[in-house]
């Protein structure tokens, strides 16, 4: 038996709402649209990861999401000229990632990062 992938499944009143932060802003394509839900994927292949965390490091909260880029400062760019709240960073963090916080639409805290070997 094999984990093949884990999906993450945010809750949200209109669903539509999350195509202009996942699809404007990083990028992902329209997979699946039912209405009641949409499903946004990219073609990069990544192994399977759950993380459990007790704070986000740095003493921030947990995220709901951490998206790795392989351009974190044109995200970056991209959140600030969509008007879009950032709650922390960017920061080089001392385990190696370049990274920042902001909300997407539906309140959920996400983590936009990079490595710093990426980045």
């Amino acid at each position: 038996m094999a984990v093949r992938r884990i999906v993450a499944n945010l809750r949200a009143d209109d669903p539509s709402l999350a195509r202009s932060f996942y699809h404007d802003l990083l990028g992902l394509d329209v997979a699946m649209d039912h209405g009641w839900i949409v499903t946004f994927a990219g073609d990069a292949l990544s192994p399977v990861q759950v993380s459990i965390a007790s704070e986000g490091g740095s003493g921030t909260p947990v995220p709901a999401l951490s998206i790795e880029v392989d351009d974190i400062d044109e995200v970056f760019h991209r959140a600030v000229s969509a008007g879009l709240a950032i709650v922390y960073g960017p920061t080089d963090e001392p385990w190696g990632v370049r990274r920042f916080f902001l909300h997407d639409p539906f309140g959920n805290l996400v983590n936009i990062l990079s490595h710093a070997h990426e980045a």
